[in-house]
């Protein structure tokens, strides 16, 4: 099929890669503009702005699409039999929508309609969710509304992390778009029941609570991992936080309980096992308690 393709970031990159290995002529990469990134603050293009570059593909990266009639009009002389949407993170409006013949097919990384929204993939294990998945999308209008035409679930587990989940539906992603594409199978709408928003996450979001009960907090940990992360407060330090298990245990909320680094909270103890301090390497609890002794009864906020 001839098909533009638009995404952003390493989710949609494998996508892409999928499809051009698939066979398809992909005519036109849409991506989100290049930005500073990291430390330095280098401007770095997007993961599916590289990618495209390594496929000799040409790359388009308008800064925004609504009320933007030329981008418009030079979507539509693309000539598309469909266009494929992943993570792209820009609002397509009513004429591209309606301008390849097939319509745009969209890659959610959720069984919808539950997680619809920006952060599915987070939401799934924070709620304790047994499965999550992956749903290609016939797009319209709303967020996420559109009729499905694919799904597939897969298991989550304890020791599921956001960016092992995301790994796995960025795979299965691929796989499950160049079927839509080949097989072009019957949409049939979303149930109107069930459906919850996942709203974009910031790195405030990742503040433990200790007054939560570790079972809540164990998924919140493991849920942020790569991002936006889990930190907590020691004396005049910010701590990463980046494992840990439940464990057995009482005192009030985020009090230091042993020599092991477990810590109470509203309901039972979470043991954290791997960390990371102010400018240090990741490290496990014990290698950092050999630096350092923190008594219990010492509190974390």
């Amino acid at each position: 099929m001839r098909i533009a393709f638009m995404g952003t970031p390493d989710f949609a990159a494998v996508a892409l890669r999928a499809l051009v290995a698939a066979g398809h002529e992909v005519v036109a990469v849409y991506s989100q503009p290049p930005r500073p990134s990291g430390r330095g603050q280098a401007v770095r293009l997007q993961p599916v702005h590289e990618a495209a570059q390594q496929l000799s593909l040409p790359v388009h990266t308008p800064p925004r699409l609504r009320k933007i009639t030329s981008e418009w009009d030079a979507f539509r002389a693309l000539d598309l039999d469909a266009a494929v949407v992943a993570a792209y993170g820009l609002i397509l409006p009513a004429p591209m929508l309606e301008a390849p013949r097939f319509g745009c097919l969209n890659i959610h990384a959720s069984l919808l309609p539950r997680w619809r929204g920006a952060a599915p993939i987070q939401a799934s294990i924070l709620a304790g969710d047994a499965e999550s998945g992956v749903t290609i999308m016939q797009m319209d209008e709303g967020l996420d509304t559109g009729a499905m035409l694919l799904r597939e679930a897969v298991p989550i587990t304890p020791t599921t992390t956001g960016g092992t989940l995301h790994d796995q539906l960025a795979e299965l992603g691929g796989r499950l778009i160049v079927r839509a594409l080949a097989e072009r199978p019957t949409a049939i709408p979303q149930p109107p029941e069930g459906a919850i928003y996942a709203p974009k996450l910031a790195r405030e979001d990742g503040r433990l609570d200790w007054t939560d009960s570790a079972a809540n907090l164990d998924r919140r940990i493991r849920a942020f991992d790569p991002w936006p992360g889990t930190h907590t407060t020691l004396g005049a330090e910010t701590l990463k936080i980046l494992a840990a298990t439940q464990a057995e245990g009482a005192g009030p909320p985020g009090t230091v309980l042993d020599d092991q680094l477990t810590i109470a909270t509203g309901e039972a103890a979470l043991r954290i096992t791997r960390l990371q301090a102010p400018g240090r390497a990741a490290m496990t609890a014990q290698a950092f308690l050999n630096g350092r002794k923190i008594a219990p009864g010492t509190r974390l906020a």
